[in-house]
C-alpha cells in the first residue's frame, strides 16, 4: 500500500513539473512576441516625422501626436499589418513628408537624381580643364 501510495505521489510531482515546464515555455514565447512587436515598433516610429515638433521623430517625440501614432503603429504591427502597409497608411493620410525616407517615386524622382546630375556635370567640367592644360 505504501509502494503505490509512494508511485502515485511520483507520478504526481512529475506530471506538476511537466506543466510546469509547458507553462514557463508559453510566457517565454509570449515576452519573445512582445519584445519583437516593440522592436518592429521602435524601428517604424525612427523612420517617421512628428509633425508638431518636426525636427524630431516620433520614437524621439514626447508631444501627444507622437504617443498616439506610437499606440496606433503598436496595435496595427499586433493587427498583423506589415512595415510597408503601416507606412503606407500614413502616407495616405498624412503626405509624403511624414516619412523620413521617401523612397523612389515620381515625386521624389529629382530629389534622388540631383545630386548624381551635379557629381556628373561637375566630373565633366574638371575633366575638361584637365584636358584643356595637356
Amino acid at each position: 500500500m505504501t509502494r503505490m501510495f509512494m508511485k502515485s505521489k511520483i507520478l504526481l510531482t512529475i506530471k506538476i513539473l511537466i506543466i510546469f515546464i509547458l507553462i514557463s515555455f508559453n510566457l517565454k514565447n509570449i515576452g519573445v512576441a512582445s519584445t519583437f512587436s516593440e522592436e518592429q515598433t521602435i524601428n517604424i516610429t525612427k523612420n517617421l516625422r512628428c509633425l508638431i515638433c518636426q525636427g524630431q521623430t516620433i520614437h524621439e517625440s514626447n508631444s501627444d501626436f507622437a504617443e498616439s501614432m506610437k499606440k496606433y503603429i503598436k496595435g496595427e504591427i499586433e493587427n498583423g499589418k506589415t512595415d510597408e502597409e503601416i507606412f503606407s497608411s500614413l502616407v495616405e493620410k498624412y503626405g509624403q513628408w511624414i516619412v523620413y525616407d521617401p523612397g523612389m517615386s515620381k515625386n521624389t524622382f529629382l530629389l534622388w537624381t540631383l545630386p548624381l546630375l551635379l557629381f556628373l556635370i561637375g566630373g565633366a567640367i574638371i575633366a575638361n580643364k584637365i584636358l584643356k592644360k595637356v
